[in-house]
């Protein structure tokens, strides 16, 4: 959203990349912490369920700072699904199980997104429609949205430095005083971390990561269409 406002991009366009936006936004975090809770259940924790935070409600989960994150930069968070890896037969496989279950979310989001986006070029391929209507324009551009939106935010989210999923993963495989050494300093990263990002110093390998992952995805598209 700064890149448009920077950039002197109308009223009308800000609006409509505002409408198109935010229901990924709710879409995609809503999914990320429901992969997260149900992920929890399955292994033993009733600590999300019990709460009212097993639902895709994306009320549940909003975060009003995340929120206004995502739309501005791109990057943001929900209110974190409450885990209790006390109840996992094995805390640290439970933990890194439940902390990959959101971005594997928004990278299948990613792959629904594209094989839509896709399908509907395909469609109008075979019926020789050569008009693109506004409703289609803007249809495509959400799709669009949509899939990179969810690839980036679980590349972002893989990580392996706290507090992104991806350092719940790492802990399966350090020894517990490296992990917690390293937990210690969880809000001075983050803080560093987000500077990084909004200043662009992550933009490029981020998105070239996203980049080739969707051009993956459209390989396997290409062979189902």
């Amino acid at each position: 959203m700064l890149r448009y406002l920077s950039s002197g991009a109308s009223f009308s366009e800000i609006l409509l990349i505002l409408l198109l936006t935010i229901p990924t936004v709710l879409i995609s975090l809503s999914f990320h912490e429901y992969a997260h809770g149900y992920t929890a259940y399955k292994l033993g924790d009733p600590t999300a369920k019990s709460m009212g935070r097993l639902t895709l409600n994306p009320i549940k989960h909003f975060h009003p700072i995340g929120m206004l994150a995502m739309l501005l930069i791109g990057i943001g968070w929900a209110n974190p699904v409450p885990i209790n890896a006390r109840y996992f037969k094995n805390p640290k496989k439970g933990m890194a199980i439940t902390a990959a279950a959101g971005p594997l979310m928004n990278l299948f989001l990613g792959f629904i997104g594209l094989f839509i986006y896709w399908l509907i070029i395909s469609i109008m391929l075979k019926l020789q429609i050569l008009e693109v209507t506004p409703f289609t324009r803007a249809a495509l551009t959400f799709f669009s949205n949509f899939s990179y939106m969810n690839v980036y935010l679980a590349v972002f989210n893989l990580l392996p430095i706290p507090p992104f999923d991806g350092s719940r993963v790492m802990f399966a495989f350090l020894p517990d005083r490296h992990y917690f050494a390293i937990m210690k300093y969880e809000r001075i990263i983050m803080f560093i971390v987000l500077i990084a990002i909004a200043t662009g110093t992550l933009s490029l390998p981020f998105a070239y990561i996203t980049e080739n992952i969707i051009k993956g995805m459209e390989w396997i598209i290409r062979i189902i269409l």
